[in-house]
Order: structure tokens, then C-alpha cells, then sequence
């Protein structure tokens, strides 16, 4: 593996570190606290990639988060998983919740998912520089249709 000049290699347990606020956050997104918490995990300039259509500030991020938690009040996000190669931290996520209304066009039913993520994690200077993220929101959609 190649390393940038200023990449340093992680433990395991400095990456879990790092990373873990912003987990916090993910299970609780309507919770300032929380928010203030994940803020000082990530450098000012943080770019979070969701889709190949650009990135989103760390500002963004926060309000967008914050939306899905009104909307989905029970939203938990586990890790399950946590792998660092050199600067990077790999986290293999579960999310659950139950939407409080319509989600992604799916009509509000009363169902919950259950969803694997994968998030990579840039780190500088000890805090998250990038991320990007990949969160399968098709099987929510899926479990949120079926009948009961």
C-alpha cells in the first residue's frame, strides 16, 4: 500500500476512536449534543460523498441527518464492523428504524428496515478529512412495501 507523505497508519482502536462520534450522531441526529460530539471528529473543510454528484459539507451533512431523524425517530446505527488501512478507517454499519411517514416515496406503512452501510473514513491530523458512504436504502424501500 502506498501511503500519502502526511498518511499515518491507525490501530483499530485510534480509528474506532476517531469515528465513533459520528456513529453516536447517526442513532441520534435530532440531538445537538450529539452533533456538537461528531462536529469535533471531523476537520472544518469535512467532505461527506454520498453519489457521484459531489460532496457535502459537514453543515449539510448535520441538517440532512438531523431531517431523517424527525422522520425516522428510532434510527439506530450500529457498527458492526471497523477495518483501518493506513489513514483510512472502513466501517461496515447496520441501520434500523421505523419511518414516521412516507420514505423515499414508499407510502408510511409501520414497517422497519434493517440495512448494511459501508463508510470510508479519510483521516488527517487525527480527524476525518472525507467519507464516503454507501448505504443500501433499496432493501429499506423493499421491507418498507411488503405487507404485513
Amino acid at each position: 500500500m502506498i501511503l500519502s507523505a502526511n498518511a499515518l497508519a491507525l490501530s483499530v482502536e485510534e480509528g474506532s476512536a476517531i469515528v465513533k462520534p459520528f456513529y453516536d450522531f447517526l442513532s441520534n441526529p435530532t440531538d445537538a449534543q450529539q452533533a456538537d460530539k461528531a462536529r469535533q471528529s471531523f476537520h472544518s473543510d469535512w467532505q461527506s460523498y454520498y453519489d457521484n454528484a459531489g460532496s457535502k459539507s459537514l453543515d449539510q451533512t448535520i441538517e440532512t441527518l438531523s431531517g431523517i431523524g424527525q422522520l425516522i425517530p428510532d434510527l439506530n446505527w450500529e457498527i458492526k464492523d471497523i477495518k483501518v488501512a493506513g489513514d483510512t478507517v472502513i466501517v461496515r454499519g447496520e441501520a434500523t428504524g421505523t419511518p414516521a411517514g412516507d420514505f423515499f416515496g414508499v407510502p408510511h406503512s409501520g414497517n422497519s428496515f434493517k440495512i448494511m452501510s459501508i463508510d470510508m473514513h479519510t483521516v488527517e491530523d487525527g480527524k476525518v478529512k472525507t467519507s464516503y458512504h454507501i448505504e443500501d436504502w433499496a432493501t429499506a424501500m423493499r421491507q418498507l412495501s411488503q405487507a404485513k
